[in-house]
């Protein structure tokens, strides 16, 4: 079945007539018969009822009428949507994140992008981190937000540092480290833990992790398999974590302590180029000048949320 015959079927049913049918659609009169019997040797039934001087639409003709005017109408209208060339050159944009709450924080810089740039076609992926990177290489993504990876890891990517993200612990209300203003490494080794699945943890969250495990039981330890379950599991006290405070998000009212011995780690954007690209660069742009709006001091409260540390202005 093909929408040429479908449309000879449907001028035959408005005409009831083959040589007019054929003269609508600019084709011979035996073309229209031909492709009218070879639909219904398909569909196994007679569509007309046809004598030396009528044509007639049959009872199955009549039930078949209405779906080939939908399938004629979808056909046509996957067409249009192609007229054109809808996506101009450089238009679409890949984007990719190896976890939700990445990929969350672009939401503002999106909006951004939208207002200077109305025709961009993003298109927002999550992808595992083990191939991601891979993804970016092959050019099927133009860019990946995420932290740095390990020098150990070798990309042939860009690697821009968009803003530095602090550890924090975080734990539930009410629990006696939430009222401290910083924390150490030593002092959380005492509580119940929960913590990435090993080969979900980015490697300064594993390398921590790893100290604060020790010799615990396997009944002190609560493994999550994304930044999301950490969070609930806290929250819902289980134990308290380890995490990049972006990971948090602003709606959960969790406690956030920063870790006085731990590092703040990298946040960017993996990109081959940006020549020739002007809507990617501009969402770089825009990812930093939102991260930026959202810095909060790294000596202020422990439970303000957003503190990241700045990279400084943009070159």
């Amino acid at each position: 079945m093909n929408t040429f015959q479908l449309s000879c079927f449907m001028a035959v049913a408005e005409y009831l007539n083959f040589t007019q049918a054929a003269e609508k659609l600019h084709v011979t009169h035996p073309a229209v018969s031909q492709q009218i019997q070879s639909l219904e040797k398909e569909l196994n039934v007679k569509l007309f009822q046809r004598t030396t001087r009528s044509v007639k639409l049959t009872e199955e003709g009549k039930a078949f009428l209405h779906d080939a005017e939908q399938i004629v109408a979808i056909s046509e209208r996957a067409k249009k949507r192609f007229d054109g060339a809808l996506l101009g050159p450089g238009k679409l944009l890949s984007v990719g994140c190896s976890n939700f709450p990445c990929l969350f924080s672009l939401s503002e810089a999106l909006k951004r992008l939208r207002a200077e740039c109305p025709d961009v076609h993003p298109r927002l992926q999550v992808i595992p981190f083990q191939h991601i990177y891979r993804i970016l290489e092959e050019g099927d993504l133009d860019v990946v937000f995420g932290f740095k990876e390990p020098a150990s890891m070798k990309t042939a990517a860009n690697y821009r540092e968009l803003q530095k993200v602090r550890l924090v612990a975080i734990c539930p209300q009410g629990h006696p480290l939430s009222a401290r203003s910083s924390v150490a490494l030593e002092q959380l080794r005492k509580e119940r833990l929960v913590l990435y699945a090993p080969a979900r943890a980015h490697i300064s969250i594993a390398r921590i992790q790893g100290e604060l495990m020790g010799e615990k039981a396997l009944s002190e330890l609560y493994f999550c398999e994304s930044a999301e379950a950490v969070t609930v599991m806290v929250h819902a006290g289980f134990g308290v974590s380890v995490m990049p405070e972006s990971f948090i998000p602003d709606s959960l009212d969790i406690p956030r302590i920063p870790i006085q011995d731990a590092e703040p780690v990298s946040f960017g954007a993996y990109y081959q180029s940006v020549q020739g690209k002007p809507e990617l660069k501009a969402l770089i742009r825009c990812v930093k000048e939102c991260l930026g709006a959202a810095v909060s001091c790294p000596d202020g409260p422990p439970h303000r949320k957003g503190s990241v540390f700045p990279e400084g202005s943009e070159g």
